[in-house]
Order: structure tokens, then C-alpha cells, then sequence
């Protein structure tokens, strides 16, 4: 009898046991669900270690937010700065996008007697960060005209703070993704890059809401210490991520290694009609989308009546649904979606984003407006996760310089629909003002319609540059034991 209860009560805590481990094995199964990137983690790089690391691109968000959300709708509508003036300001640091697939060959090949290639990269982009952004807000404030300095002068500092910032932002962000890149094994470094692209728009998302929060009250005092209190934020961030992550290896940044020379690489890349297609389409789609970055606050501010923390507040809009449209496409891709017909939907979410964007002025509707923030943020991030993935399948064996290529062709296009977009508002708008238009176009929503109905040409043309490549795609593969989806090699 004894010996049947002592079996009985081994049996009940064999099945507690059983039980216990199913519901661990279950809440291991609710965790992974609700985190989709939470398997980017390894034994090489664990969860803390990658988080830590993908604070360089919170901090590059932040800035985002900064140059073409908050700063442009101050300047332009609270100091009545020029809206081209901004807009070229905004533009400046688009001016080191072309060098981005350089600095990525040189952060591959660079030679130290530390035996670290990344971190002294991702260190000075840092230092440029802080110092463009330390001096910004004084030269804004001087280039406004709101003090008794020479007007002139704040020109001049404002486009060395830009220039500084930009720099500071291509070179972090480029050495910082080749960093994660090297850590993580190939495995896993699909999901860990894709990580790194959302934790860009995470930082966006809360950057957006709490300097709206600080500039609900907007007062040139307070914009400074915004400004320079980001400038202390952005170089705490990259030092904590760039702390013992890369490993010293003084083999391979030996001074005695030998340096294969960049156009050699890129003249091979470059071979072929399909990547040169589609760099066009990344470039028109990239300029289609961000034309409007440096008026869509003041349309929001001029035509609707928002406030400085409501428009600000539009970014985290955008950045919702550019999550949105990277979790879309992110599970369309996984179940064999072909990455150019994503890339053309992306584009035609852009054009109902815009239309409505245009309608919310006639009827001064912010509802219409907000849904076209989301629009425009959901049709980019498709567009922008389908062409990438359609560039990496071209480049398997010199992702590097993939990387490098598309990042340097989507910013500067980037930048010059920057200043495209803000000199057109200006000169559409002193033709309405004055009546040259003729009398049924002096709204002042006028000037900003012609801007957005580009937008959508543009969006067209890109269509028109990537339909071909979708047509002629190969199939795509149904294979179960693929990969998970990741933005591998993400650039900005």
C-alpha cells in the first residue's frame, strides 16, 4: 500500500513537471509571437548585447525628427525663415549620401594598429553629430533674423551645423550596420538588420512624441535647450551602443594589408541592365515619397491651424505606418511574395496617400490629414522593404557595396526632393499671392497641391521604371526551410 502511495505521488509531480515545462514552452511561444525579432538573437550576440547596439540608430531617428520634422515647420511658420532657405538647409546633409558606399569600402578596408575597422568610424560620426547639433539652434535663431547679428553669419554656421550633422549621420549609420553585420553570424544577420531598420523607427515614433511634448509651447528659449539636450542624448547613445561590441583583430586591420581598389568593385556591380533599373526606381521612389518631408508640418500648421506639437506629432503617424507597412510586407515576403509587385504597391499606397493628403485642405479635415501621414509612411515602407530585398538578390556575393549603392542613390535623391520641394512651394506661392495665377488660385494651399501632384508623378514614373522587373521576376520560392524574412544590409 505504502509502496503504491509513493508511486502515485512520483507519477503527480512527474505530470506537474510536464505540465510546468509545456506552459514555459508555451509562454516561449507568446513571447516569440508578440516579439517577431526576438530570434535575431545567438550565442554570438545576445538579446542585451544587440539592443545595446541598435541604440546608434534610436539616435538617428531622433535626429530625423529634428531636421525634417520640428526644425523646418519652426523656421518656416513661428520665425517666417523661407521655405526654400530650410528646405536647402534640410537638404545639406543629403550632400554625403553619395560618399556612403565609400565610407562602407573604407570601414571594410581600414587599416589601424587597434584592430577595430568599425568603431572608429561610428566614434567621429558621433563627434559630428554633437558638434552640428550643438551650434544649430543659434544659427537658426541668427539666420531668422530675430537678433542684431549679422544675418549672413547664421547662414554660414547653420550650413556648417547641417553639414556636420549629416556627416556625423552617414558615417554612424553605415559603419554601425556593417558592425551588426560582422557580430551577428549569417544566419541570423537578416533578422538582426531588420531589428536595427525598426529600432530606426522606434526612435522616431518616441522622438517625435516627446519633442512635440516639449514644443507644445514653442519660445526660441526652449527650442535651444531641445536642440542641445538631443546633441547630449544622440552622443550618450552611440557610446553606449559602440561599448565593447567590436572584437580587436589586428590581423585584419594590419597597415601591411593591401587595399583592392573601389572602382574596380563598383564598375562590376554596375554590369547588367536589372541593377541599374532598379537603382533608377529606388531613386525616383525615394524622392516621390520624400518631397514632402519639409512641408507637410507647415501645410499641416498654414492650411489646418495645428499646433507646433500636433504637427510635430504627424512624424509618429508616418513612422506607424512605416512599421505597419514592414510588418506587411515582412509576412507577405515569408509566404513567397515577389519583392517588385510589393515595391509597386508600396508605390500605389503612395499615391492614395497623397490624394488624400490634397483633399484634407479643401475641407480642412486633420482626419483626412492623419490618415494620409499613415499612407504616406505605410506605401514608403513597403516600397522601400520590396526594392531592397530585390537589390540584395542581384548582389549576394558583394552585399557591401550593395548596401553602399543604395543607400547613396535613395538619400541623394532624397535630398534633392528636398530642395526641389521647398523652392517650388516658394515659387508657386508668390505666383498665387500675387494674382498670376489668376483669381481661383490664391488659396494658399495652392502652392503646396503642385508640390504633392508631383509627388505623384513621380510615384508613376517609378512604376514605370520597376514594371518591367516585376514582369520578367523569376518565381518566387514556396520553400518552408528558407530563411526568414530580414532587411539584410539595410542602408538608411
Amino acid at each position: 500500500m505504502l509502496n503504491e502511495l509513493l508511486l502515485q505521488r512520483v507519477a503527480e509531480k512527474a505530470a506537474r513537471k510536464a505540465d510546468r515545462g509545456d506552459n514555459r514552452a508555451q509562454w516561449a511561444r507568446l513571447i516569440s509571437a508578440c516579439l517577431p525579432f526576438a530570434d535575431a538573437a545567438t550565442t554570438e550576440l545576445p538579446l542585451g548585447q544587440l539592443l545595446r547596439l541598435s541604440l546608434f540608430q534610436v539616435s538617428v531617428g531622433m535626429i530625423a525628427v529634428l531636421l525634417t520634422g520640428t526644425l523646418n515647420r519652426v523656421m518656416i511658420v513661428e520665425l517666417q525663415a523661407p521655405a526654400f532657405l530650410i528646405a536647402a538647409m534640410v537638404a545639406l546633409p543629403f550632400l554625403f549620401a553619395p560618399l556612403r558606399a565609400l565610407i562602407g569600402f573604407r570601414s571594410d578596408t581600414h587599416r589601424s594598429h587597434l584592430g577595430w575597422r568599425r568603431g572608429p568610424f561610428i566614434w567621429f560620426g558621433g563627434l559630428l553629430q554633437f558638434g552640428g547639433l550643438a551650434i544649430m539652434p543659434f544659427a537658426l535663431l541668427i539666420s531668422s533674423g530675430d537678433t542684431t547679428n549679422s544675418v549672413w553669419i547664421g547662414h554660414i554656421a547653420a550650413m556648417v551645423a547641417f553639414l556636420l550633422v549629416g556627416a556625423g549621420v552617414h558615417t554612424t549609420q553605415t559603419a554601425g550596420l556593417a558592425l551588426a553585420t560582422d557580430l551577428a553570424p549569417e544566419h541570423a544577420r537578416p533578422r538582426v538588420v531588420a531589428l536595427l531598420y525598426v529600432m530606426l523607427l522606434v526612435g522616431m515614433l518616441i522622438s517625435a512624441l516627446i519633442i512635440g511634448g516639449l514644443l507644445a509651447d514653442f519660445h526660441p528659449l526652449r527650442l535651444i535647450g531641445v536642440i542641445q539636450g538631443a546633441a547630449l542624448v544622440a552622443i550618450a547613445l552611440n557610446v553606449i551602443a559602440l561599448w565593447k561590441q567590436e572584437p580587436q583583430n589586428l590581423a585584419l586591420t594590419s597597415p601591411s594589408n593591401p587595399r583592392p581598389p573601389f572602382a574596380e568593385a563598383w564598375r562590376e556591380f554596375t554590369l547588367g541592365g536589372r541593377p541599374a533599373r532598379l537603382l533608377v526606381a529606388v531613386g525616383l521612389g525615394a524622392a516621390a515619397f520624400a518631397m514632402q518631408d519639409v512641408l507637410l508640418e507647415p501645410y499641416g500648421a498654414e492650411i489646418l491651424g495645428m499646433s507646433v506639437g500636433a504637427t510635430t506629432a504627424l512624424t509618429a503617424s508616418w513612422a506607424a505606418g512605416t512599421l505597419a507597412g514592414l510588418g506587411l510586407t515582412a509576412r507577405t515576403l515569408g509566404r513567397g511574395g515577389e519583392p517588385h509587385r510589393l515595391a509597386a504597391h508600396g508605390l500605389l499606397w503612395g499615391v492614395v496617400a497623397f490624394v488624400a493628403v490634397i483633399c484634407a485642405g479643401p475641407f480642412r479635415s486633420t482626419v483626412l490629414f492623419w490618415i494620409g501621414a499613415f499612407g504616406i509612411g505605410l506605401g514608403g515602407g513597403m516600397f522601400s522593404v520590396g526594392a531592397l530585398t530585390a537589390a540584395m538578390a542581384l548582389a549576394r556575393n558583394n552585399s557591401g557595396l550593395a548596401l553602399g549603392a543604395w543607400g547613396a542613390v535613395q538619400a541623394s535623391a532624397v535630398g534633392v526632393a528636398l530642395l526641389t520641394g521647398g523652392a517650388l512651394r516658394d515659387v508657386v506661392s508668390h505666383l498665387s499671392a500675387s494674382g498670376s495665377l489668376g483669381p481661383g488660385l490664391t488659396d494658399p494651399s495652392i502652392a503646396y497641391g503642385v508640390v504633392y501632384h508631383l509627388e505623384i508623378a513621380l510615384l508613376f514614373a517609378a512604376l514605370i521604371a520597376i514594371g518591367p522587373l516585376a514582369r520578367y521576376a523569376p518565381a518566387p520560392s514556396r520553400d518552408p526551410g528558407n530563411p526568414k524574412f530580414g532587411l539584410a544590409d539595410l542602408p538608411a
